[in-house]
């Protein structure tokens, strides 16, 4: 069996980060520095509605937010909590925690030949 060559958000993103968004959300941020790379990894459909649902074990409902952001090259989530802000059985407080089960997630690498993704000119 072999598999295509790939890297991780964690390789591939300048920031990878959550953090509270109000007591009853969380809110995740995935930046990347190179336009090139922001293009790559928002065409290769990976970060999907599937891929989250089954990464923090949630439904469609839950999910507030999900899109690419271009002015800030950014995928930006945002999540129900599953409890309240700091309340009993509340796992992190500031949410900043969160987005470990992001860093390992694979973009499969552009094949070679490929077209690089056309950018908007400014």
């Amino acid at each position: 069996m072999t598999t295509e060559p790939h890297k991780t958000l964690r390789e591939l993103a300048k920031v990878v980060r959550s953090k509270n968004s109000g007591p009853f959300e969380i809110t995740f941020d995935v930046i990347f520095d190179d336009p090139q790379v922001y293009e790559h990894v928002k065409a290769s459909g990976v970060l999907d509605e599937r891929l989250i649902c089954r990464l923090y074990n949630v439904t469609p409902q839950d999910i507030v937010a999900m899109m690419f952001f271009d002015p800030a090259r950014a995928f930006k989530l945002t999540l129900k909590r599953s409890w309240a802000q700091g309340s009993v059985g509340e796992r992190d407080t500031f949410g900043a925690q969160q987005h470990a089960p992001l860093l390992d997630v694979a973009i499969p690498e552009p094949r070679r030949g490929a077209a690089a993704p056309a950018t908007a000119a400014a």
